[in-house]
């Protein structure tokens, strides 16, 4: 009695922490197929972080942010279904193997702010991640140790290998979907329908984070920061850069680096664009020298269009005035430019160039380079047309969107993997009887 009460908690164990596992796996595979190039970001910190990021070719953060999303769902996938359950364990524990000493490190070091395992949707602190490895590596070897007689496989032979496919196969079109588009599922403060100025205010009785964000400058060769109190208003410092830094540390709100300034003449023009009631266009670019260049028509027809209804459009980038000259040669932009942090409009949109709607310092819209409204949608005043209103998409809508698209062609395909095995069997059965 003794045995059966242990043998059966020990299944109630194994499965416990294969669900675990699986469901810890497949939610952190599509949170980084959701957001690739906000994975991609973060191996760029882990690289600067060890100091080899200039030896790492350009492409290899978006391959490794595929495959991280891919390598993951596909693990948590199989071991959910019982899928491969011979090398699907071992992987599992040679993936914690790697990750718990890795996250140990950071938890000590703290060379950046978080992992990123979980992208923008659920955000943990080093020593956090840290513990959670810890967890899941027990659960691993507990996986591992029991993998040949206690992963129960929850699929028939016949259609394993479709399922085993398609898994993989869905979660690289949707990570290239969201790469090439925007993520379907936006977690960060800068999402559709998020008000700005609401997301920079703090609590009664909070005592504010305080920033301090200086501009670099260049004259006769030589380097010097300004800050805002002392921006040079002489034409002939060329700008180069601005950081912005923590000067101490306080409650934090969730946009806390919002600041745009004028390009022209050092004016901060934040409250300007949050406070209109007029509808702005904000083309966003990180640096202009690394900004994809290709629908640079459709962005002068948006220019064309906002200046022909009365809306603001602004071009706001960390970029030097070199580069924002040289955008200006090759793409003929006749917009203004303003200035903001690097990592603000890395956050704000994941796209170079990317196009953002406000009004009422509200988000109204957003858009990658690769789907940018066209003359046709643009076709009457903003009021009038659908892009100039809130998607009403809620995330219980897009979730339910999403399964479908996973589901639906899963079903399917099953479903005539099936059929056509038993046309097979039918064939077969008839071939043998006449051959008796």
């Amino acid at each position: 009695m003794e045995n059966r009460h242990v043998h059966i908690g020990t299944i109630i164990g194994v499965t416990c922490c294969r669900f675990l596992l699986a469901i810890v796996f497949i939610f952190s595979g599509f949170i980084k197929a959701n957001d690739p190039i906000g994975t991609v970001y973060k191996i760029q910190d882990y690289l600067e972080a060890w100091h080899i990021s200039q030896f790492i070719p350009n492409g290899i953060p978006y391959l490794g942010a595929i495959m991280m999303a891919v390598f993951e769902f596909a693990l948590g996938f199989y071991l959910l279904f019982g899928l491969h359950r011979k090398i699907t364990p071992i992987l599992l524990l040679l993936f914690m193997g790697c990750m718990t000493p890795l996250t140990l490190w950071l938890a000590i070091t703290a060379p950046i702010s978080d992992c990123g395992c979980f992208g923008d949707a659920i955000i943990l602190s080093n020593w956090e991640t840290f513990w959670k490895n810890i967890i899941l590596l027990i659960a691993a070897i507990i996986v591992f140790k029991w993998r040949k007689t206690l992963i129960v496989k929850f699929v028939s032979n016949k259609v394993d290998w479709i399922i085993a496919l398609y898994g993989i196969v869905f979660i690289i079109v949707y990570t290239i979907y969201c790469s090439y588009y925007l993520p379907v599922f936006d977690f960060r403060p800068y999402h559709i329908g998020a008000n700005i100025p609401e997301g920079m205010k703090i609590p009664e009785g909070e005592k504010p984070t305080t920033y301090e964000t200086t501009f670099i400058y260049s004259k006769d060769g030589k380097e010097q920061e300004f800050t805002i109190d002392n921006y040079p208003t002489d034409s002939t410092w060329t700008f180069i850069d601005s950081k912005t830094r923590i000067k101490e540390q306080g409650y934090e709100p969730p946009i806390h680096d919002f600041s745009i300034i004028s390009h022209l003449d050092g004016d901060n023009l934040t409250q300007s664009i949050l406070g209109s009631d007029k509808y702005t266009f904000l083309l966003t670019s990180p640096h202009l020298k690394n900004a994809d260049d290709g629908n640079m028509d459709a962005i002068n027809s948006i220019y064309d269009y906002s200046y022909e209804y009365g809306y603001n459009f602004l071009c706001i980038t960390a970029s030097s005035d070199e580069e924002i000259q040289i955008w200006q040669e090759n793409t003929g932009a006749e917009y203004p430019f303003a200035l903001m942090d690097e990592i603000t409009l890395k956050t704000i949109i994941r796209s170079n160039p990317g196009l953002l709607l406000l009004k009422n310092g509200t988000v109204i819209n957003k858009w990658s380079t690769n789907n940018l409204p066209n003359e046709e949608m643009l076709c009457a005043p903003l009021e009038n047309i659908p892009i100039g209103h809130l998607n009403k998409k809620t995330i219980t809508y897009k979730l339910t969107e999403v399964l479908g698209w996973f589901i639906c062609p899963l079903l399917l395909l099953t479903l005539c993997d099936l059929i056509w095995l038993k046309w097979q069997e039918k064939k077969k059965r008839i071939t043998n009887k006449h051959n008796l």
